[in-house]
């Protein structure tokens, strides 16, 4: 087809009366799967809080119990002369 031939084409369907015809279950079809994926969304939202949670949590605990801000104890000691 031709650029012409396509922009009449579509210059008649708009120029039509009646609307193009919907499959009847169209819109039943469409709800059901946006209903499903804003389902999925959700959830995928909520576990996403649920790990960030538990990492913030783990490192809480961690720190807690590591303390990694305090300096480590010296492992050697230096020699005692003169005594």
């Amino acid at each position: 087809m031709s650029r012409g031939s396509r922009e009449a084409l579509v210059r008649r369907m708009l120029e039509e009366d009646s609307p193009a015809a919907v499959p009847p279950g169209l819109h039943t079809e469409a709800v059901r799967l946006g209903a499903r994926v804003l389902r999925r969304r959700t959830v995928a939202r909520w576990v996403m809080w649920v790990l960030l949670l538990a990492a913030a949590v783990a490192f809480t605990v961690w720190a807690a119990t590591v303390q990694p801000w305090v300096e480590p104890p010296s492992e050697t000691t230096p020699p005692l002369t003169g005594w």
